[in-house]
């Protein structure tokens, strides 16, 4: 079963981080994918552009609405994901443990419901 694994992370503190500890975190990350590559349970997954970069749209009576930025405000932001295939929510859970991130921000792990097309 594929599960997308959402990180969460306070947005302005990695905006802020020293350029020491960047290039620590993408190291664990590196490896972290890598690790997932090899053990053959990665399907894809990215890093997602600042919440200043997204826009929001809603259609309300017909009309589209568009917003720049997140339109809620929250103490953590979605930073990325990484969509993994696993035999179980025990497994799921495990694999999104080890993403470096998950020891300052939080990680969601979500079943795919998969929808024939």
């Amino acid at each position: 079963m594929q599960y997308l694994l959402m990180i969460y992370g306070n947005e302005a503190g990695m905006l802020a981080a020293s350029k020491e500890m960047v290039t620590q975190m993408s190291g664990a990350y590196f490896a972290y994918t890598e690790a997932m590559k090899k053990a053959g349970v990665l399907v894809g997954g990215e890093r997602l552009r600042p919440t200043s970069d997204a826009t929001t749209v809603r259609v309300k009576d017909g009309k589209t609405q568009v917003l720049d930025g997140p339109y809620a405000e929250t103490k953590e932001q979605l930073g990325g994901y990484y969509m993994v295939e696993a035999k179980d929510l025990d497994e799921a859970i495990a694999i999104a443990a080890k993403i470096p991130s998950s020891k300052f921000g939080s990680i969601e792990v979500r079943p795919v419901m998969k929808m024939s097309m």
